[in-house]
């Protein structure tokens, strides 16, 4: 069975924040080519009056239903499209009067499926009040233009749409349900506080975990939410043992994130565009240490969410400071991490450097950032840096640049936006420590960047799947073998990797890159959307199954 309507929420809908907005932004286009406007996705109205880049309103769709809602219903909402390939329908509603009924709608989802709201805090209220407010728009658009001889699914992405989906399975029992769990809040926050996860993953009780780590609401929202709907479904192997022992629930489907390659450029523009990068990059470095590093220079980096230990922050750095000793490399290395933090503003002195065009021999002080912080004294990037003494000497053929921020093009420093600046990189490191997909790795070598991740990330799990083995540089993605207890080897390892790759001869460089780009094509998401099919073709049975016992019993 297929959906003749999908309705798809999530608070990364027009709102780019993580991994999700790449997730639902790449495959839109899919099933948009598929289904014309019959999918439709639901998001936050959280930019108020400023002009959200990523969402293009339009009075003329769906103008008098969108009319009667705010009449009859006091929905509030913008309906247009998102700027993204295939530019489908989005609908982005305003939660805010739902908290002067919180308390009321909380009571309700507990008598109804027994949610505990009680220990809820901040983001828990406002994505709560965005999934019902959700809820309402299905059910809204449901009754004005819909009946039961139309197939509908709702999709809700993570926690934060689990509320929504409940009251559309409570309200609307023909509508099939999919919940899928990106990463459980529980085992995010059994990672982050630094608790072996994987070797005691058996053991651990989630709702006990959850009162110890104070994310009970959430915790009891996603798991209510996976025993109840119709499809649960998660997006690796690593992440649906995580579901079956944290939320009691085995998975229904695992989906892979797949992406679309129409963002990376082709021949001539591509080699520009590498070349442009690798430039503004190293006239970065050397305008803030006062160095004078050539394109013979090797740049690797790290990217992604600032979770220190999940995304292996620091065992990236303590493999650069393990790097600076080792003799076998041939090159100096230019290693970047393109994390966001509580950035306060670009450096004035470092963006006095750069307008002059001249070259200096002296450094910034603290040359290893590019933007200062609200928190100097207190992040955990520049605090390891000072604790290994790393401060980018002139004779040191490593060197370290944080770029703590959003690399959206107009930046202050950098100035290009992150799919620009990726190419420009040899090497991309993201020594994962808990990661239930990884994009960061997928994007990069689709850009044809080599990538080092670890056998945590799904995506790794997944790279050594299509190998049939451990993978390595040369086949464009090392997998390295991560535990709870090795990060002293997983550090080593990559400080050997990164010193190889810099003796690697061009014709080996030509391999591992093109390799890359070979192993990109097998995560399409031409290849990858079929898991969704079966996923639709199983909520909407369960419906069906619903709407025939429903009739049985009227009659």
């Amino acid at each position: 069975m297929f959906p003749d309507y999908i309705f798809e929420s999530s608070w990364e809908v027009c709102n780019k924040v993580g991994g999700i907005y790449t997730v639902l932004s790449t495959r839109a286009k899919t099933l948009q080519d598929k289904m014309t406007d019959r999918i439709i996705f639901i998001g936050p109205d959280c930019w108020g009056t400023k002009t959200n880049p990523f969402f293009t309103e339009d009075d003329r769709l769906f103008a008098e239903w969108k009319e009667y809602a705010w009449k009859e219903e006091r929905l509030n909402m913008k309906i247009g499209r998102w700027n993204i390939p295939g530019s489908p329908i989005s609908i982005l509603v305003d939660y805010s009067s739902y908290f002067a009924k919180k308390n009321e709608i909380y009571s309700r989802l507990w008598e109804l499926y027994q949610v505990d709201s009680l220990h809820a805090y901040g983001d828990y209220d406002e994505a709560s009040m965005f999934s019902y407010a959700a809820g309402l728009v299905v059910e809204s658009f449901y009754h004005y233009y819909l009946d039961d001889t139309k197939k509908v699914v709702y999709h809700g992405n993570e926690w934060m749409t689990g509320l929504g989906l409940l009251y559309v399975l409570n309200r609307l029992p023909q509508i099939g349900t999919i919940f899928t769990t990106h990463a459980t809040s529980i085992g995010r926050s059994i990672a982050g506080n630094n608790k072996p996860l994987y070797d005691y993953l058996f053991a651990y009780n989630g709702d006990q975990m959850s009162e110890e780590l104070n994310v009970q609401s959430k915790h009891s929202i996603e798991k209510q939410t996976a025993h109840h709907v119709d499809c649960f479904t998660t997006v690796s192997d690593i992440t649906a043992k995580e579901c079956l022992e944290l939320l009691d629930k085995p998975v229904d489907f695992v989906l892979p994130n797949g992406f679309e390659d129409n963002f990376v450029s082709k021949g001539s523009t591509f080699s520009r565009k590498r070349k442009a990068a690798r430039k503004r990059l190293l006239d970065v470095a050397n305008a803030l240490m006062g160095s004078n590093l050539d394109d013979d220079t090797l740049i690797v980096s790290t990217s992604g969410r600032y979770e220190f230990r999940n995304k292996g922050v620091d065992v990236y750095i303590e493999a650069m400071n393990r790097l600076l000793r080792d003799k076998s490399l041939s090159k100096p290395v230019l290693a970047f991490i393109e994390v966001p933090g509580w950035v306060g503003e670009p450096r004035q002195d470092l963006v006095e450097r750069l307008k002059s065009k001249k070259h200096y021999d002296t450094p910034l002080e603290v040359p290893e950032i590019t933007h200062w912080l609200n928190n100097m004294s207190h992040d955990n990037v520049l605090g390891m840096l000072k604790y290994l003494d790393m401060h980018n000497r002139k004779d040191d053929h490593v060197k370290l640049i944080f770029l703590p921020c959003y690399l959206t093009g107009d930046d202050g420093i950098i100035n290009m936006t992150y799919y620009d600046v990726v190419l420009g990189n040899d090497l991309c490191i993201y020594p994962s420590y808990y990661e239930p997909w990884g994009y960061t790795p997928l994007e990069a070598i689709a850009f044809k960047v080599p990538c080092i991740t670890t056998d945590l990330a799904g995506f790794g799990l997944w790279a050594n799947s299509v190998k049939g083995s451990d993978s390595e540089i040369i086949d464009g993605v090392k997998v390295i073998h991560r535990t709870d207890y090795n990060y002293s080897e997983v550090a080593d390892t990559i400080k050997e990797t990164v010193a190889m790759y810099s003796n690697f001869s061009a014709n080996e460089v030509k391999k591992a890159r093109n390799n890359a780009e070979k192993l990109s094509k097998k995560a399409l998401w031409s290849e990858f959307i079929k898991y969704y099919y079966d996923a639709y073709d199983m909520a909407l049975r369960k419906a069906e199954l619903r709407k025939k016992n429903e009739k049985n019993l009227q009659n």
